[in-house]
Formats: C-alpha cells, structure tokens, sequence
C-alpha cells in the first residue's frame, strides 16, 4: 500500500518538525490487549510535501564549526543523522513517514530506495543522477548532467566529489522501525546560503540545483513527479 501524500506548501521547518515527532511517537505508542503490549500499528504510512522558509538544519552529530556564517537564517537543532544543510524556497522537500517493519525493509534499502526515487526524477527531466559512496544524497556531473558514464576511478583526496554538485541531500531518523525526516531536492534556488556552511560536513562541497544546471521545471512540477517515485518505491 502506498503512503498517503500531504502536501503543505511553504512552511517554517520547526512546526514540521515537532509534527513529525509528534506523529511517529503517536503510531509508537503502547496500547494493551489480550496478548499484552505491543506498538500501535494503525497508523497509515505517509509522505509529506513541502518547502520551507530559509533554515539551516543541524544533525545530531553535527559540528557547529561547518556553520560558517549563518547570518540572519536561523539555525535548528535536529535529531536526524548527518550535518549541516539548507533548507529554502525553490527546494523540493519531502518527509516519508514508514513503518520499516510493515514495509518489509530495513533502513539501508530505505536509504537506497529514497535515493532511487531521486535518480528517477533526475532522469525524468533529462538529468542522471549519481551515488557517491560513504557520502548519502545524489549528486549530477556540473559540465556535463545528462551523462550516463559511470564514475570511475581512485577518489582525488583534494577533489573527493570530481566536479560533482550535489543536488539532493538525505537526513534520517528512524524510532522503533518508524521513519522521518526525509530527503530535499534543489530545484530553483538562491544558492547562496550554501555558502556559508560546509554543506552536510564537506568543506568546498558544491552544491546545485536543476535551474542551474539549465533545466527549467517548477517547483511543482518536481514536486510531483518525486512524490510519484518516492510513493512507488517506498510501497512493501
């Protein structure tokens, strides 16, 4: 059964965030019955829509010194893994709320198939999308996005991410098998504020979006066509 979609709009990141704990710690709740205790498993799955208003969101193993000049753009404490990213207007953001047991699959094919959901959507608009081991998100080739030639060869230790921009990062958290947090996929933003952090802790990290990498398509027109993908391959 495929998640139920919400989509919300332009939103502030807090709200959505306390939301998402809120909901994920009502479907963990404990009810008794004839057989004792046991997780509440009513609950549908779902998927969450939207884009906020300028954020920078830190991980729970984030490092304050990859904040580097924040400036007026708040910054929130999250429990998702990873480090430091931006979120704003002109960005794609999508929050699954799986129960993993349900599904069937466990958090590393959750990574995977998130990831695939955006590899699908880059490929829908013409784009091909790239893994980077040790490094979770997709990231596209700058001088040359619609290639399909494989990445090849050793890492260069003073160029990890060879020319690549990232285009869609990924934070997790997962609680008694339920998941939140989610995925955010640039569309067409200011990127500017990428510059004052070591985006997901990497210092001179690139980051893109489809507007610059020339392919123009609204908000909304990405919007559907990820929650599409992610609605499909997140299903048991």
């Amino acid at each position: 059964m495929q998640p139920d979609v919400r989509r919300l709009g332009r939103v502030d990141y807090l709200p959505v965030f306390e939301a998402m704990k809120a909901f994920t710690g009502s479907r963990n709740a404990q009810k008794t019955d004839e057989i004792g205790l046991r997780p509440n498993e009513n609950a549908r799955d779902q998927l969450w829509i939207c884009e906020h208003n300028p954020v920078y969101t830190q991980g729970l193993a984030g490092k304050s010194d990859h904040i580097l000049n924040p400036g007026d753009i708040p910054v929130v404490q999250t429990d998702r893994g990873g480090q430091v990213t931006y979120h704003g207007p002109g960005q794609v953001v999508a929050y699954p709320l799986i129960d993993l047991k349900r599904a069937g699959y466990y958090v590393k094919e959750y990574v995977y198939r998130i990831e695939e959901s955006v590899i699908k959507t880059l490929a829908h608009f013409g784009v091909t999308g790239h893994r980077v081991t040790g490094s979770p998100g997709i990231y596209v080739r700058m001088d040359d996005p619609a290639s399909h030639a494989a990445l090849s060869g050793p890492l260069d230790p003073t160029d990890p991410f060879r020319g690549l921009g990232k285009i869609a990062a990924l934070g997790i958290k997962v609680s008694r098998h339920c998941t939140y947090h989610g995925v955010a996929f640039n569309v067409a933003m200011d990127l500017e504020p990428f510059t004052r952090i070591n985006p997901c802790g990497y210092a001179g990290l690139k980051t893109t979006d489809l507007s610059t990498i020339g392919v123009s398509a609204s908000w909304q027109e990405v919007a559907d066509v990820l929650g599409q993908k992610l609605s499909t391959y997140l299903a048991p």
